[in-house]
């Protein structure tokens, strides 16, 4: 009896997840495994922590994605090394041996070695994030009704650093909860000192799309209400004010950092193998200097004619590396593989409703039309059906009623975590 081969897939986000799903089923033993019981549709993060969507609705349990299959095995746990002579990974509880190895762990957080801004500061690259910043910002506003009174000017700045499509996503629905809802739920509460401040290093916002997609952006800021603060580079931040290199100061108590990411990189391959904090892969995502390790998606770094300084860190690249890594595989002739070769399908951002900017490869569009686009495509790449319906549903509330009801503050059960 033949011997199916096994592959380990370690990380199950966009790129991770297409890949085990287009292996489902194959002749392949698959065994996948994550730090967390489930995928997140990172895209939709900034809407979880507006309190627009519950966290449910853009994440799915990977036992639930592959209740059927029958040659995928999930393990929730995380790994610590890689033993590449011995092929096989140490994870904090266990150990697995693989014939193929694919790295898939995304990126995190770029702090820039601010140690302090990490401790202080919200990233937002999962789950547990979202709805971190969303405790934070509700428990700031509970926290002045009681007191009444304008005690500390760092509750009334939400400062989000870092002007690309998540520092725009979060200031845009920021600035309309401050118009639509909070007055809604504090009513005794005057809202025109809150401040939602965007600090961006660049002159506009999305730096990395069209003239006319930066342009109309900052225009849709102004339009809100975000105070834009342009060409200014964060250097600290102590928990009540963030620090400028020019020398300014901005007092704040809810700081969101989407100032850039950073590779989650696994011991254990030397570091000639990593180059900016991301594999160095070959054309098939082989990791150079190894024959059965890869990496995909955003941990990849490879190198082509048309993208010298590697792909971008979007979840289209991610995904199709996924697609064409597995369609290698399952081919009997390593001779046979295919290249990968990004397909540029564009970009967008979405800056509150009826406001987004669209950069296709043909053309380029802006506003409400742009707006309906953004929703429905983001729609089509929810996973299942019930998560379509749901996040529609409140989408569509949200839009007739300007309002939501799942502004929820959910905090550990401080009981628990001491006797653990």
């Amino acid at each position: 009896m033949e011997t199916r081969e096994k592959i380990v897939i370690v990380g199950g986000g966009f790129a991770g997840l297409q890949l085990a799903r287009s292996l489902n089923n194959k002749n392949k033993k698959v065994f996948m495994i994550d730090k967390v019981n489930h995928h997140m549709f990172q895209p939709l993060f900034y809407q979880v922590a507006c309190g627009r969507i519950e966290p449910s609705n853009i994440s799915f349990p990977f036992r639930k994605i592959f209740q059927r299959s029958r040659n995928i095995q999930y393990r929730m746990t995380e790994v610590q090394r890689i033993v590449p002579e011995q092929n096989k990974i140490i994870t904090e509880d266990s150990e697995f041996t693989y014939d193929k190895l694919v790295i898939a762990t995304g990126c995190k957080t770029n702090f820039f070695g601010n140690a302090e801004m990490e401790k202080l500061a919200f990233g937002m690259k999962n789950t547990q994030e979202a709805i971190a910043i969303r405790n934070h910002v509700l428990l700031t506003f509970e926290k002045l009704i009681i007191e009444r009174k304008r005690s500390d000017d760092g509750n009334w700045n939400i400062v989000i650093v870092g002007s690309g499509p998540t520092g725009v996503e979060l200031a845009g629905a920021f600035s309309e909860m401050k118009r639509e809802i909070l007055p809604r739920d504090y009513p005794h509460m005057n809202f025109d000192n809150l401040n939602i401040i965007l600090v961006s290093s660049t002159e506009t916002p999305l730096s990395n799309m069209s003239d006319e997609s930066q342009k109309m952006s900052e225009k849709y800021l102004h339009e809100l209400g975000v105070i834009f603060m342009k060409g200014e580079i964060v250097t600290a931040y102590d928990g009540d004010r963030v620090l400028l290199a020019n020398g300014k100061e901005i007092p704040a108590n809810n700081v969101i950092w989407a100032a850039g990411v950073t590779g989650n990189i696994i011991d254990g391959l030397s570091e000639n193998q990593i180059l900016r904090n991301r594999y160095t892969v070959d054309r098939y995502n082989r990791v150079k200097g190894t024959e059965n390790i890869f990496a995909i998606g955003d941990i990849a770094h490879m190198e082509t004619p048309k993208y010298p300084q590697g792909h971008p860190q979007v979840a289209n690249v991610a995904i199709n590396q996924g697609k064409n890594l597995a369609r290698n595989l399952l081919k009997k002739n390593e001779s046979d593989w295919v290249e990968y070769e990004y397909v540029d399908q564009g970009s967008m951002a979405t800056i509150g409703k009826h406001r987004a900017v669209v950069d296709l490869p043909r053309f380029k569009f802006q506003g409400f039309l742009a707006w309906y686009f953004w929703m429905f495509l983001h729609l089509m790449l929810i996973l299942s059906v019930r998560n379509k319906l749901a996040i529609f549903f409140n989408w569509m509330w949200s839009y007739v009623n300007k309002d939501s009801s799942l502004r929820l503050i959910i905090v550990p059960n401080k009981k628990n975590i001491t006797e653990q």
